[in-house]
């Protein structure tokens, strides 16, 4: 586990300090291939070996360095970058479950999630199944023995749902499955560590707070390097691997390897970004290399400015409700104060005193904030739910998904607190609430 300070590994972890007249920002390694020494090198790489790059498919150097950099962020051992953050999921799903088994999961989720899960993932033959947020009973009643993980979020997007991370940790080392944890709203680290608490693999969209500059789609999946992939449950782990000659992923780089612990990050390269693609372009891993050195102080405005606003907005005669697990009053305030460290997300959402045609000419009279379906930019951003994300969806199933026809999300960004509800207020007059 590396000691230095958060801020501090976000400038430095994962540099390559080659020697002298080296470049002061990692370099864009824009190829798609890259030169063996000579056969036996070439013959070592690709039967897992020897360290180094074969093809930007599999690992790149400038991605590496990010790949490292949330490793250490989230005091895992391993990350593997990706696409997308839907591309991180799918690949820590792909790498540990198989036709026939199942996943266990909050239904407190992106709606994108939800919809890979049920319907995309259920082609494939792995089965979620979805239980009540919180209820670790719950949970555990829906397990069975071809259960391969469970997977909750961070913070519950877009009901922003804390869990009890302390009982999910339990119950997975209870059942000897993984504990699978979106971090995407924890910032990489910054807000929250689900390591600490019992998680062996994580998520990120980095397109999200680790880039912070809506400017490149990626996502990052950790090896926590904490889980035994030697419990009898994972065959793909511990039996010869088809693909590598007879290679054992555990023997190889499990516990007690020269490796460490990173089985689940080298089987999810080696066969998952080999055989999917789902690659993380060098550009983009540049992108979002240059956005992750501010995340720590884009993160303390963000989180200031959410309960300035979520606070303000609470006390406003034009508006209904607010929902932010900052607030006292919500539900989700105590598990937030417990886990969260230094605020409780850059996200809330909140209903207007009028109907869906008012949220919406409230929305079109805004002229600072943008209206745009993301979250965790540099810009405060916001969305009409009823109208966007959540369209297809009848208003009996808004109601069930606690969405209200006036509810709005908003992302905050870094702008001056006093900007941003200037831009509001002037949208309350404009839109005639």
């Amino acid at each position: 586990m590396c000691s230095k300070h958060f801020d501090t590994l976000l400038i430095h972890a994962g540099r390559v300090k080659s020697g002298s007249n080296e470049p002061c920002v990692t370099p864009i390694y824009q190829t798609s291939s890259f030169l063996f020494d000579d056969s036996d090198h070439a013959a070592r790489l690709f039967e897992l070996t020897a360290t180094g790059h074969i093809y930007t498919r599999l690992s790149n150097p400038t991605t590496d360095v990010l790949e490292q950099k949330i490793a250490a962020l989230e005091g895992g051992t391993a990350a593997v970058a990706v696409s997308s953050g839907q591309a991180s999921q799918f690949l820590a799903i792909q790498n540990i479950a198989e036709c026939g088994d199942n996943i266990v999961s909050s239904s407190s989720l992106y709606g994108g999630s939800y919809n890979q899960f049920r319907n995309s993932f259920s082609k494939l033959g792995i089965e979620f199944r979805f239980a009540k947020k919180g209820d670790i009973q719950n949970f555990e009643n829906l397990t069975d023995s071809r259960t391969r993980a469970i997977f909750i979020e961070t913070i519950g997007n877009s009901d922003f749902f804390i869990p009890d991370f302390e009982k999910f940790g339990e119950l997975s080392a209870k059942l000897g499955i993984p504990l699978i944890v979106d971090n995407t709203f924890g910032g990489a680290g910054f807000l929250f560590k689900p390591r600490e608490w019992g998680a062996n693999i994580i998520t990120h969209a980095a397109t999200k707070w680790i880039g912070g500059h809506g400017n490149s789609i990626g996502g990052v999946v950790v090896d926590c390097g904490n889980f035994n992939w030697d419990n009898g449950k994972f065959p793909g782990f511990t039996n010869p691997s088809e693909s590598y000659h007879g290679l054992s992923f555990w023997n190889r780089f499990g516990a007690g390897s020269e490796t460490g612990n990173v089985a689940f990050a080298a089987k999810a390269r080696a066969e998952g970004l080999r055989d999917w693609g789902c690659s993380l372009s060098p550009f983009n891993a540049f992108l979002i290399l240059q956005g992750s050195e501010t995340l720590s102080l884009r993160m303390e405005r963000i989180l200031s400015n959410a309960l300035h606003l979520s606070e303000w907005l609470e006390a406003h005669p034009k508006v209904e409700s607010v929902n932010y697990p900052g607030l006292k009053s919500n539900p989700n305030h105590i598990n937030g104060k417990r886990y969260l460290n230094g605020g409780f997300g850059g996200v809330f959402s909140f209903d207007l005193k009028g109907s869906r045609e008012k949220a919406s000419e409230f929305v079109n009279s805004l002229n600072l904030i943008s209206h745009l379906v993301n979250v965790g930019d540099n810009k405060t951003l916001i969305t009409h739910f009823a109208s966007t994300t959540h369209a297809q969806l009848s208003a009996l199933a808004l109601k069930a998904a606690g969405i209200g026809e006036n509810t709005l999300r908003i992302s905050l960004g870094i702008e001056h607190i006093d900007d941003i509800k200037m831009d509001i207020e002037q949208a309350f007059g404009r839109a005639g609430l």
